[in-house]
């Protein structure tokens, strides 16, 4: 019998779980929730209770004998302090989510609810890639401001995961290799990986703008509605994710109803369409500068890499630089589970979670 990883992935809108035997996914479901459904709590960590009790509920569902289980992995959330890989989940972990400080996301509750169900059966409880891991070589982290420093902040998991698997079809390992990894989702985010680290990126706020991103925009001009006293922070903070992109310029943040407004000959829509892959491309070009133009593949993913005609944009204008792989769609479960059971078998070695003193 192989290794059992239960897999819990909670996000801002829906609570995931799935049940992997190795690498086979047994059972994977995921429950929505509306906006009635979480407008009881105030704050994220406040939603412990009802998310946990949603997991085990479809633990229950499947008939899934906990005991059988060899550990259990969350998805990581912004947690600071971390490089990317395996984490075994601590006391110091947990008091950091909990108490913080920490950028708020539901996926940070992915750590506290694995543990909370292992700890009773004696498992170990890990997070693997989570979004705060960090490996930015320190002339990446500097600005012009000096209040401000440049961190990492992209899709780690999804990035990470297609590096190993285009690798792994190629023969080779993702260590060994010099990638750029452009994740096309709601928000683009682009990662230039060097021998299995993502040395530098391009986050979904400082490059091309996407189906719900504003992405890069002058920032004078910035400052000037942020002055104007006609938005609020939060209202400024939509703009640039939520309600930027493509949501912003052609009402829909939908690949395949742009397409249609193109299709129906909608100039302006194709404009738009081009322009989106356009900086993306640029962004790719930005990310070959940091490996010196030794690349040997450039992976366009994400759900938004589904369009022929996006990839086939970018693709156009990236390809003299290497061969580009399109690998649609991501698998968040699949890759935590994939990382735990490297893990479990000794391939890699889990971390543990420090709080640095110079923080």
């Amino acid at each position: 019998m192989g290794y059992k990883i239960l897999v819990i992935n909670p996000g801002s809108t829906s609570t995931k779980v799935a049940f992997f035997e190795e690498k086979t996914c047994l059972f994977v479901e995921s429950l929505n929730h509306s906006a009635n459904d979480l407008a009881d709590f105030d704050e994220i960590p406040d939603q412990l209770g009802f998310r946990t009790q949603i997991v085990l509920d479809m633990i229950k569902k499947h008939n899934l004998n906990l005991k059988e289980l060899n550990a259990i992995v969350g998805r990581g959330g912004l947690l600071p302090f971390v490089h990317a890989g395996g984490y075994l989940v601590n006391e110091t972990m947990k008091k950091r989510i909990i108490d913080g400080p920490i950028s708020e996301h539901a996926s940070n509750l992915g750590a506290i609810i694995a543990e909370a169900i292992a700890s009773p059966l004696n498992i170990p409880a890990y997070i693997y890639d989570c979004v705060g891991s960090d490996e930015f070589k320190d002339i990446a982290r500097v600005t012009g401001v000096p209040d401000i420093k440049r961190e990492s902040l992209c899709h780690v998991l999804n990035q990470k995961a297609i590096g190993r698997k285009v690798a792994e079809k190629h023969g080779k390992k993702y260590s060994d290799l010099n990638v750029i990894v452009a994740h096309l989702g709601g928000g683009f985010s682009v990662g230039a990986h060097e021998k299995g680290r993502i040395v530098d990126c391009v986050r979904d706020d400082a490059g091309a703008f996407s189906p719900e991103r504003s992405g890069s925009v002058p920032l004078l001009y910035v400052i000037d509605m942020c002055y104007s006293g006609k938005y609020t922070k939060r209202e400024m903070t939509r703009k640039i994710r939520g309600m930027g992109g493509l949501q912003a310029l052609l009402n829909t943040k939908d690949c395949r109803e742009v397409e249609k407004m193109i299709a129906d000959g909608d100039q302006y829509a194709e404009l738009v369409y081009h322009a989106m892959a356009y900086q993306a491309a640029k962004s790719i070009g930005e990310m070959s500068t940091v490996l010196e133009g030794n690349i040997d593949f450039i992976i366009l993913t994400g759900g938004a890499a589904y369009s022929k005609l996006l990839t086939g944009l970018i693709a156009k204008r990236v390809k003299f630089m290497a061969p580009v792989e399109i690998v649609p769609g991501e698998d968040e479960m699949e890759s935590l589970a994939l990382g735990t059971l490297r893990i479990l078998k000794g391939e890699e070695t889990a971390a543990e979670y420090i709080e640095p003193q110079n923080k």
